[in-house]
C-alpha cells in the first residue's frame, strides 16, 4: 500500500512531466537549429564549403564508418579523456586534502597554483613534446595542464568553506582530523565534487583535442587537424560535431552518477 498521499502523487506527476517537457525542449531546439541549418544549405543562402551541412555531416560519417577508422579515432580520444580524467582528478583530489589538512602548505603553495593555472597552455605544447615524447603520453601531459591546476583550486576551496560549526561540533567531541575530514567535509561537498568533476570532464577534453592537434595520428583532434590542412570543411565540423556529442554522453553519464 503507498505511503504517498495523493497530492504528494500529483506533485511527483507534475516533476516527472517537467522532466520530460525539459528534455523534449532540448531535443527539439536541436532539431529545429539543424533543420534551419539543412535549408539554407539547400537553398544556397549560406556557402556549404565553409558551413557545410547536416546532410554533409551525415555523409562524411558514413564514409569514416565505411573506412573502418572511425571507430579507431573515437576510441583513442576517448581513452585519452578517460586517462587524464582519472590522472588530473584523483590528483587534484589527494593535494586538495593535503592542503586542507595542513595550512600551511596550502598557504606556500597557493600563489604558485594561481600562476601555473594561468600559464598559456597552448605556448607550453612544444616544450611538452620535447620533454615527454609525440606520443599520448604528451596528450595526457597537455590535459593534466590544462585541468589539473583548477580542479586542485575548486576542490581546496569547497573543503575550506565548509561550515565550520560542523566542524567545531566534532571536534568539541574529540573527533580526530580524519574523521571530520570524512564525515564533514567530504558529506558536506559531495555536490560540489560532482561538480567538480563535470568542469574537470570538459577541461580534460579541451586538453586532449589540443594535444591532439599538436602531435596525434589518430583521434578527433587528429581528424579536426587533417581536415583543415586538405581544406575538408565536411571532416572538421563533423569532428566537431562528434565531440560534442562525446561531451553530451559525458556530461549525462555524470548526471547519472550524480543521481545515484
Amino acid at each position: 500500500m503507498s505511503t504517498y498521499s495523493k497530492e504528494h502523487k500529483n506533485y511527483l506527476k507534475q516533476l516527472k512531466k517537467r522532466k520530460r517537457l525539459i528534455y523534449v525542449t532540448q531535443l527539439s531546439i536541436v532539431f529545429i537549429l539543424f533543420l534551419i541549418w539543412e535549408l539554407l544549405a539547400r537553398f544556397h543562402l549560406i556557402n556549404t564549403f565553409l558551413f557545410s551541412s547536416p546532410s554533409s555531416i551525415i555523409s562524411t560519417i558514413s564514409n569514416l564508418i565505411n573506412s573502418n577508422n572511425f571507430l579507431n579515432h573515437i576510441l583513442v580520444t576517448l581513452y585519452e579523456i578517460l586517462i587524464s580524467c582519472l590522472l588530473s582528478f584523483g590528483i587534484g583530489f589527494l593535494l586538495a586534502t593535503l592542503f586542507w589538512w595542513n595550512d600551511f602548505l596550502a598557504k606556500v603553495f597557493d600563489p604558485y597554483l594561481t600562476i601555473l593555472n594561468s600559464l598559456p597552455k597552448v605556448a607550453l605544447g612544444p616544450l611538452i613534446i620535447i620533454w615527454v615524447g609525440a606520443s599520448t603520453n604528451s596528450i595526457v601531459v597537455m590535459s593534466l595542464m590544462i585541468s589539473l591546476f583548477i580542479t586542485i583550486i575548486n576542490l581546496y576551496t569547497f573543503f575550506k568553506n565548509t561550515d565550520k560549526s560542523y566542524i567545531t561540533l566534532l571536534k568539541s567531541m574529540n573527533a580526530r582530523k580524519s574523521q571530520i575530514f570524512t564525515k564533514v567535509v567530504l558529506q558536506a561537498n559531495k555536490k560540489n565534487i560532482i561538480n567538480t568533476m563535470k568542469v574537470n570532464v570538459s577541461m580534460n577534453l579541451i586538453g586532449v583535442i589540443m594535444g591532439e592537434l599538436l602531435v596525434s595520428k589518430m583521434g578527433i583532434g587528429y581528424l579536426i587537424m587533417y581536415g583543415s590542412q586538405v581544406f575538408n570543411i565536411n571532416l572538421v565540423i563533423t569532428s566537431v560535431f562528434v565531440l560534442a556529442i562525446i561531451s553530451s554522453i559525458l556530461y549525462y553519464v555524470i548526471n547519472y552518477f550524480e543521481k545515484k
